[in-house]
């Protein structure tokens, strides 16, 4: 009978040590953690910080093109709307966020094509 209960009594080979898997686990998380962070988290952030400042410098008579690849020249702007003037009297109001980049800030000389 005493033989049965030290077959099912025993920690094999420290099977039930506890802190190192906790800790073997932890460590390999943390690096990956780490990784997705520097290669994907860390540069949208930038890229947003960079958008936002973009957004923020927009003029008058800037030169712009818009996410969806229209180019025009901002003839209004209001908190949350852009006015393009995308040709002679043709105007059209964009959400802010869609500007996509400026070709060309106001006053400054044209870019060569």
């Amino acid at each position: 009978m005493t033989s049965i209960a030290y077959a099912m009594g025993g920690n094999p080979g420290g099977a039930g040590g506890g802190g190192e898997s906790g800790l073997g686990f932890i460590i390999p998380m943390v690096i990956i953690f780490a990784i997705f962070y520097l290669l994907l988290i860390r540069p949208q952030q930038k890229k947003q910080k960079e958008h936002k400042a973009l957004l923020d410098n927009l003029a008058y008579g800037d030169t712009v093109m818009t996410s969806g690849g229209i180019h025009g020249k901002i003839t209004g702007l209001t908190d949350a709307v852009v006015t393009l003037e995308i040709a002679d009297k043709v105007r059209i109001k964009v959400s802010r966020g869609a500007i996509g980049s400026i070709i060309q800030k106001a006053g400054a000389p044209a870019p060569r094509e």
